[in-house]
């Protein structure tokens, strides 16, 4: 059964910042059928792709990229903000909806020629996305696929990602 999983997301407006209206997620992820169904949903556009590794990026991206890896039968790869990775990493900075900030991949997560599928909870304006595909290029990975549970269509962040196969399972 395929749930209407707009309806499981509430919007808070001027979170983080005034002028945002936040996407929240936490009611679809309280909703285990709902939860259940974005999994589903995003592998079943994946599963026919030739997938080495899936990348999530911190923190919400992790929540969808886990269990998706899983599924998929490869390991799970984690993009962190800066200071978060222990090892020896790669970083990149980027400017956000609201302000900038620096992501970090472990430098030995993703072999040159491996083929990766890069998730997230949203797709905004795409600076997330776009410095971890930076970081997936810089280690010589190669991005098969982008996934994503929402994409805000207005602020164009698609336009990253041309070239890429993206998939968003609800847009606004």
């Amino acid at each position: 059964m395929t749930l209407d999983l707009a309806s499981k997301i509430r919007d808070i407006p001027d979170f983080p910042v005034p002028g945002i209206l936040f996407k929240d997620i936490t009611t679809l992820l309280q909703d285990g059928a709902a939860f259940h169904d974005v999994v589903d949903r995003l592998y079943a556009q994946v599963c026919d792709l030739e997938i080495d590794a899936v990348v999530g990026m911190e923190s919400r991206g992790f929540i969808f990229a886990a269990p998706l890896a899983y599924r998929l039968g490869v390991g799970f790869v984690p993009v962190r903000k800066l200071g978060k990775l222990p090892g020896e990493t790669v970083t990149v900075e980027y400017e956000l909806e609201y302000g900038a900030n620096t992501l970090e991949i472990h430098r030995d997560s993703i072999a040159p020629g491996q083929r990766v599928l890069v998730v997230d909870d949203l797709l905004a304006t795409g600076g997330t996305v776009g410095a971890t595909l930076d970081l997936i290029g810089q280690l010589g990975g190669i991005v098969v696929a982008a996934a994503f549970l929402i994409e805000l269509g207005a602020l164009g962040g698609r336009g990253r990602l041309d070239g890429y196969r993206t998939i968003s399972l609800i847009t606004y």
